[in-house]
């Protein structure tokens, strides 16, 4: 017997629905990143800041390293829920929370970096800016994945129903891994266009 016949058919259609829609939202996000990507590129190729160049801070570099660990850890903790090994999903869910943690440390420290040499959201040079709202735009969402971890978490510690809990870090998984491919958009194309 499948997971799916043992929900009524409401809690089927419910859950089609905020899968539907977490897609939807997803959709939506990658179509705001790419309309920003496309606004980046129609300004700096105006030639209005030519030769001001942005070194992107090293930093970035180690965020995007432990987002990508963070996802390899949400996989085992997903995989973990499926094998209903308890343990070892809080394991994992609390390490990604963790590096999740890491990586919004280090954007700010990236900010701080900019700070310090001078390159603020509010400047003469709209291309820098574009970086924070790149950043800053992702961040949000990190916050957001970090907020669905945690109910993850809580719903483990909670003993919530197996069918549940799955349903919950597949949802949780879908969108972490989501948070971890657009950071490496936007980290490649920053690269490529400073």
């Amino acid at each position: 017997m499948d997971n799916q016949s043992l929900l009524s058919e409401e809690a089927v259609k419910s859950r089609k629905a905020k899968k539907f829609n977490l897609w939807l939202g997803m959709i939506g996000m990658f179509m705001m990143f790419a309309a920003l990507s496309s606004g980046f590129i129609v300004y700096t190729a105006s030639g209005v800041d030519k030769g001001i160049k942005t070194i992107l801070p090293y930093v970035f570099i180690y965020s995007t390293a432990a987002i990508v660990l963070s996802s390899l850890t949400m996989h085992l903790a997903y995989n973990a829920a499926k094998a209903q090994n308890f343990a070892k999903q809080k394991m994992f869910l609390i390490v990604t929370i963790v590096l999740g943690i890491i990586f919004l440390v280090l954007q700010v420290n990236a900010w701080e970096v900019f700070n310090a040499r001078k390159i603020t959201f509010v400047n003469n040079n709209a291309s820098q800016s574009f970086i924070f709202v790149f950043t800053g735009l992702h961040l949000a969402h990190i916050i957001a994945g970090i907020l669905v971890l945690v109910r993850c978490l809580l719903g483990v510690f909670k003993n919530i129903p197996y069918i549940n809990n799955l349903f919950r870090m597949e949802i949780a998984a879908i969108f972490w891994h989501f948070l971890d491919l657009l950071w490496i958009y936007i980290y490649v194309f920053l690269l490529l266009n400073q």
